[in-house]
């Protein structure tokens, strides 16, 4: 990381301000070589200086310079950032210019992967800074600031920090194995920590896995037969006409996707086609998507029409979502209600219609009962926000439970050392003590350039 490294941080495109951001022991002998104005080399940290890019006599744009010098800066290294005229051409060739300066295109997320490296952040903040970015709601925004803040690398630290006591009591024991008191009061301080930290570890899995739908939203998709109302549902949700809605059959052929948010909880719904049997090919291809979707569905909506009797693809329908989470929908409430319903009496159903101002309210108020989303919190509470920092504190917990059992079979105490440095490594990759030069190139791809 001797080299620096340079890249739009904006937005590419027409706007007031693009800004250009430099990294590195060198970024601000570059910016001064194209800079005309105050000398760069001879200002203080974190100031502002006003001025030109100017190449062989050329003014390419006026700019604002800000001089940020290690180490507090988000790389710990020295950062120049060059405030420009929004638009393509100016801010690629500034971006140009210093590139021929002397610096060299960052790639996706090399800001942060220095940041981290440096040791500015730990893991878990690098991946809330890409959550941050992410965020779709007022929930997913609060838990990255949350996690930013390190909140998760505490509550990690502190359970590192008691099974690095626990090791150390062992290692004692192990030294000085003639003073046998030594022996029981380790063993009896070992189990009650060790158990200590299940509940915990159980509890933070448990409640990140409730909380992954802050993250990731709720797959939501909408199914039923032609004509039952699908795509009026799905416009009424968003609240504009997104769907095509017409009395023919089968308008609705390939999916139609749209997004809300409902308590601060992402609702990603999909409107499919209608399913029947069918000979059009076109028709046919996305009866058979929407079949599909439903083994990868959060939530199904099953849409049927009060104003009529079951029919055999109503039925059908029923039967193969009736192990899935999913809401039978009775849509059309304000015309003669003619559906059995005693027919759906063991599963969840509400009434809906979509001619009247507050005739879906009743299938918002089901999802949120659902999914219990009045109730999700993620201003006050620390959580594992993704797979790979879930999937280690599971194996961190089953080397936990390893270490109990030996403990309650009174084997050496050896033994359980091993299970207790397994857990207390598997912590320390959740934060990025320990890591691959795979599993960082891997987190960091998915970045946008200049982040």
């Amino acid at each position: 990381m001797d080299d620096t490294i340079v890249a739009i941080s904006t937005a590419l495109g027409v706007g007031a301000i693009s800004i250009v951001r430099m990294s590195g022991n060198n970024c601000i002998e570059i910016a001064n070589k194209v800079f005309k104005g105050t000398d760069l080399t001879k200002v203080d940290s974190h100031t502002i200086h006003y001025g030109k890019i100017v190449v062989d006599e050329e003014i390419i744009d006026e700019v604002l310079v800000t001089i940020m010098k290690s180490p507090k800066t988000y790389t710990t290294e020295n950062i120049v950032e060059i405030n420009c005229h929004g638009g393509i051409s100016t801010t690629k060739k500034i971006v140009e210019i210093l590139l021929l300066n002397g610096a060299r295109l960052a790639e996706k997320g090399e800001f942060t992967k220095r940041a981290f490296l440096n040791g500015r952040i730990d893991l878990t903040q690098s991946e809330a800074v890409m959550d941050l970015i992410e965020s779709k709601t007022n929930k997913e925004r609060n838990l990255a600031i949350n996690n930013l803040q390190g909140n998760l690398l505490k509550k990690i630290e502190k359970l590192r920090n008691e099974i690095k006591d626990l090791i150390s009591h062992i290692e004692v024991n192990i030294d000085y194995p003639e003073y046998y008191d030594i022996e029981i009061m380790t063993e009896e301080k070992t189990k009650k920590i060790v158990e200590k930290q299940i509940k915990e570890l159980k509890e933070l899995i448990k409640e990140s896995e409730d909380h992954e739908i802050i993250k990731t939203g709720i797959k939501t998709i909408i199914i039923g037969r032609p004509n039952v109302g699908k795509s009026s549902i799905l416009n009424s949700l968003l609240e504009y006409e997104k769907a095509i809605v017409t009395d023919i059959e089968g308008t609705t052929r390939d999916i139609v996707e749209g997004n809300i948010s409902l308590e601060g909880i992402a609702l990603n719904i999909i409107d499919t086609a209608g399913i029947r049997k069918t000979e059009d090919k076109v028709e046919k291809i996305g009866v058979n998507k929407s079949l599909s979707l439903i083994e990868e569905a959060d939530l199904i909506l099953v849409v049927l029409n009060g104003n009529e009797k079951l029919t055999k693809e109503d039925k059908e329908i029923i039967e193969k979502t009736k192990e899935k989470t999913s809401i039978i929908v009775i849509n059309k409430n304000d015309l003669p209600k003619n559906i059995e319903t005693e027919k759906l009496s063991n599963r969840i159903t509400i009434e809906t219609n979509t001619t009247t101002a507050n005739g879906i309210n009743p299938l918002k108020e089901k999802i949120k009962e659902l999914f219990n989303l009045d109730k999700i919190e993620s201003k006050k509470n620390t959580y594992l926000t993704n797979t790979r920092q879930i999937s280690l504190a599971k194996k961190s917990l089953k080397s936990l439970e390893e270490a109990k059992k030996s403990l309650e079979k009174e084997e050496v105490l050896d033994m359980v050392e091993i299970d207790l440095k397994e857990a207390f490594d598997n912590l320390g990759k959740i934060i990025g003590i320990d890591y691959s030069d795979e599993i960082i190139d891997n987190l960091f791809q998915n970045f946008c350039v200049g982040k």
